[in-house]
């Protein structure tokens, strides 16, 4: 039941790859982000290069997230006039990122960089997510009334030029903050290979204050556009897109994310931010931990970009 890897140059068992990529859908679709930052660790733990896995795993995202978009769209919870603004900044952001990733594999750093931005990243936000949605379950639990927060936008949304009016959101801001939102998250999709829906959808909640019903099926669609042009350049400038593994993944995650999308309805906002903060925050300890955990091997040959630093 194995197969082998041409790019990645390994080989693993297609059943449980197909599986991964339904349960990893499953998850982004649930709870409306891309799964690349749990789908990248655990290739990388079953044996797939860190290069290959961040790379190779955008297709999953993309078709993960157009399956969950489907869903959200039919009810209405998608903002595309939103999402395309994002979109704009992450095609940029994915351009700087594929280049950035490009040359830290010449130098050598690309897992380092990539496992410091998993544990960096994931550990801050997963950590304030769980922490705030912990307290808001301990206060309903409680019977205690939910704590008021001001709910204003901040000051400097409103002094910057651009301003756009987004009905289905219910905002009237610059154009200026989902741009450079959407290119941050596109570097970030070149270099961890994620969605970047756990940095999105929290930032549309809490500081652009998007309307709580569009903040999923949006922040999927911004994710598609992004995740489809880093693996285009993925695949062209450092040739780290494995088709085989890809393939697999992608077939996998279209059925999971459309069962994800079904179930979101049943669970409380609170319950869910509380158990992705918990994901999050588990994978970004466990991709720190592979820092400083002494590996099984302690050389490894990992895949080299043709015709530079290496005759062919």
């Amino acid at each position: 039941m194995d197969l082998y890897l041409p790019i990645a140059e390994v080989s693993v068992n297609w059943p449980l790859m197909l599986m991964l990529g339904a349960v990893v859908g499953f998850v982004s679709g649930l709870f409306g982000i891309g799964g690349g930052f749990l789908m990248a660790p655990i290739l990388v733990f079953l044996g797939v290069p860190p290069t290959v896995a961040v790379a190779s795993q955008a297709s999953h995202v993309v078709a993960s997230s157009t399956s969950g978009v489907i869903a959200y769209s039919g009810a209405g919870q998608v903002d595309f006039r939103m999402g395309g603004i994002m979109a704009a900044g992450g095609v940029m952001g994915a351009f700087l990122g594929v280049e950035l990733f490009r040359w830290l594999r010449l130098l050598g750093q690309a897992d380092l960089i990539v496992a410091l931005s998993y544990l960096l990243f994931l550990g801050v936000i997963g950590s304030l997510m769980l922490k705030e949605s912990l307290e808001q379950i301990l206060r309903r639990r409680r019977g205690l009334a939910p704590e008021r927060k001001e709910r204003r936008r901040p000051l400097w949304l409103y002094g910057l030029p651009w301003k756009m009016r987004f009905p289905k959101s219910g905002l009237y801001v610059s154009a200026i903050p989902p741009m450079a939102l959407g290119g941050f998250v596109g570097v970030l999709s070149a270099i961890m290979g994620v969605g970047g829906g756990f940095i999105l959808v929290p930032v549309m909640l809490y500081v652009l204050r998007m309307k709580a019903s569009v903040v999923v099926g949006t922040s999927l669609f911004q994710i598609i556009i992004t995740t489809a042009v880093t693996t285009v350049l993925q695949a062209g400038r450092n040739q780290t897109v494995d088709i085989v593994l890809a393939s697999l993944l992608l077939f996998g995650g279209v059925v999971g994310a459309q069962l994800g999308a079904r179930w979101s309805g049943r669970f409380r906002a609170e319950e869910l931010r509380a158990a992705l903060g918990l994901i999050v925050l588990g994978v970004g300890i466990y991709m720190g931990m592979e820092l400083i955990v002494r590996p099984s091997d302690m050389f490894e040959i990992a895949p080299g970009i043709p015709g530079e630093g290496a005759p062919d």
